[in-house]
């Protein structure tokens, strides 16, 4: 498994604060109003759900029993909630959610990574447009990419990795034989950035297709995550300012 833990910056020129602020946001809206994940009540008023976006209109469920697979304990799933914006918001308001620590964690480490590099192209207002538009683009393709395989249209989403897949998509255009660190075992080596971000593009979609059965592979969205990476990779080089160039470590 290879784990991104940084790139080569010696070319950036700005500092990041966009991506910084993006960061913080996350941070700051897991922690106080998901409450570290726990309040599910809020998770579900404010995240995608496919159905409402089709419809236009905001979808109350009732909660229901769950067993818990490895313990056997029933817990109480609460069921869709009521949304207090219009339901077509949530495709922004979702991209600043996740589903646990975990998921916080590793989506924050490659925005980190790679996103600094996008805003120093871009510039700060540049690169805060291309991060959203991408994150709607990218739960759009969550929605339509649920009719077409016929998954639930209740299951609520969260867009935050359809946002950082966009990053990764327009990243690796721009910058594919830039050096990213990377753990791998117990080594830290320096591969091009077209194997780290490659190999992250086909897992999705092999996981992507594991889903046609009509459930989300492990419960996850693949096709935002599929559907951000390419509108990155369509999108970035609109937003991306001209300047000289700096060389930098690269791979032939």
């Amino acid at each position: 498994m290879l784990l991104p833990i940084g790139d080569d910056n010696r070319d950036r020129r700005t500092t990041p604060w966009v991506n910084y602020l993006l960061i913080a946001v996350n941070i700051l809206v897991f922690i106080y109003f998901q409450n570290w994940g726990r309040n599910l009540g809020f998770t579900f008023a404010y995240a995608t759900v496919p159905g409402e976006i089709l419809s236009g209109t905001d979808i109350v469920t009732g909660s229901k029993l769950m067993k818990d697979p490895y313990t056997g304990e029933t817990f109480q799933l609460p069921g869709l909630q009521r949304t207090p914006i219009p339901v077509f918001l949530t495709l922004v308001t979702s991209m600043f959610m996740h589903g646990g620590l975990a998921h916080l964690l590793g989506n924050m480490m490659f925005l980190w990574i790679f996103g600094d590099n996008l805003e120093d192209e871009m510039g700060h207002s540049r690169y805060l447009w291309f991060y959203m538009i991408c994150g709607v683009l990218a739960g759009l393709a969550h929605v339509f990419s649920a009719v077409f395989v016929g998954q639930s249209l209740l299951t609520p989403s969260l867009g935050a990795s359809g946002a950082i897949s966009a990053v990764l998509g327009g990243y690796i255009l721009l910058h594919p034989r830039r050096g990213v660190h990377v753990w791998i075992l117990f080594f830290i080596v320096t591969v091009p950035a077209f194997i780290v971000v490659g190999l992250w593009f086909v897992f999705q979609v092999l996981n992507g297709l594991g889903s046609l059965g009509g459930e989300e592979a492990g419960g996850v969205a693949y096709g935002a995550h599929i559907g951000g990476f390419i509108a990155g990779l369509l999108l970035v080089k609109r937003f991306v300012r001209k300047r000289p160039k700096v060389t930098v470590r690269r791979f032939l």
